[in-house]
């Protein structure tokens, strides 16, 4: 998601994470289990009254949830931004910047997408590490447009198998995020071709989250109720908050451990892998 593109992601320095392990035998086993228990639901819906809803969609959020940034932005990253600018910068600075900056992605702009306020942000980050000069604002311009290049990034280990075994369960899965970036260019580079069903962008809808219309506009080209939906993203404003609004369940995805602030009934996971168990 773009609002949290250049922070933290909650207490995790700038969204990074260790590699994940691709799922294990008993994830395997659970799903063959909840395929069973799908097809015994289709022949005698009757028969499983009374038992937990069935899932029918899952939409994700993009940055730091399916894909982290690489080195194009890290310290050593902005300082090479900066340096083709005339700027000079102090890349040691640079998760203190990001801490400073980040409150600034706070501001929802009455919720419509803004792409000055990103700029903004990569400008303040630039200046936490010391730059100066008239090249920085083309600079921080510079940084905000490449954070949509799909070659930046990396797609987290967890993601591909999961995103499979949601597919093979006959599940709809889209994607809502906080973005200029493509989406299908994003599915393209990353080979996920297949295995997503609808995507929104806020720079597409025009809303960004947790306005609850980019939400009900993602529902909308699913064809699902709000009730028998889940979100799952790293944010508890943008992704989980927006999303139980609407009436949707939510799930934190909390990849660098669990955050700080209560979260009154919102399950917690901290790999993809886990995902599965609450469908």
């Amino acid at each position: 998601m773009l609002t949290s593109c250049y922070r933290f992601a909650d207490d995790a320095p700038f969204g990074f994470s260790r590699p994940l392990s691709i799922l294990s035998s008993s994830d395997v086993s659970n799903a063959d289990r909840r395929v069973e228990a799908r097809a015994k639901f289709l022949e005698d819906p009757q028969g499983c009254v009374g038992r937990k809803k069935m899932t029918k969609a899952v939409f994700f959020d993009v940055d730091f949830t399916l894909i982290y940034p690489g080195p194009t932005f890290d310290g050593d990253g902005y300082r090479r931004f900066c340096e083709r600018h005339g700027v000079s910068v102090n890349p040691s600075c640079f998760e203190q910047a990001v801490a400073h900056a980040s409150a600034l992605l706070d501001q929802t702009q009455e919720d419509v997408y803004n792409p000055e306020l990103f700029v903004e942000y990569a400008r303040k980050v630039i200046e936490q590490m010391g730059g100066r000069g008239q090249g920085l604002d083309a600079c921080a311009r510079e940084i905000y447009e490449e954070w949509a290049r799909c070659q930046h990034f990396l797609l987290y280990e967890d993601v591909l198998p999961v995103l499979r075994q949601l597919h093979s369960l006959g599940l709809s899965v889209g994607l809502i995020s906080n973005t200029h970036r493509c989406l299908t260019s994003f599915e393209n580079h990353f080979q996920l071709n297949g295995l997503i069903t609808s995507r929104v962008s806020s720079l597409q809808h025009g809303w960004v989250k947790p306005h609850p219309s980019i939400f009900k506009a993602a529902l909308k080209l699913v064809r699902v109720d709000a009730g028998d939906a889940v979100m799952v993203g790293d944010s508890l404003k943008q992704d989980i908050n927006g999303a139980r609004q609407v009436g949707m369940r939510a799930i934190l995805l909390a990849r660098a451990g669990v955050p700080s602030e209560p979260v009154d009934g919102v399950p917690i996971i901290r790999s993809l892998t886990e995902l599965p168990a609450y469908l």
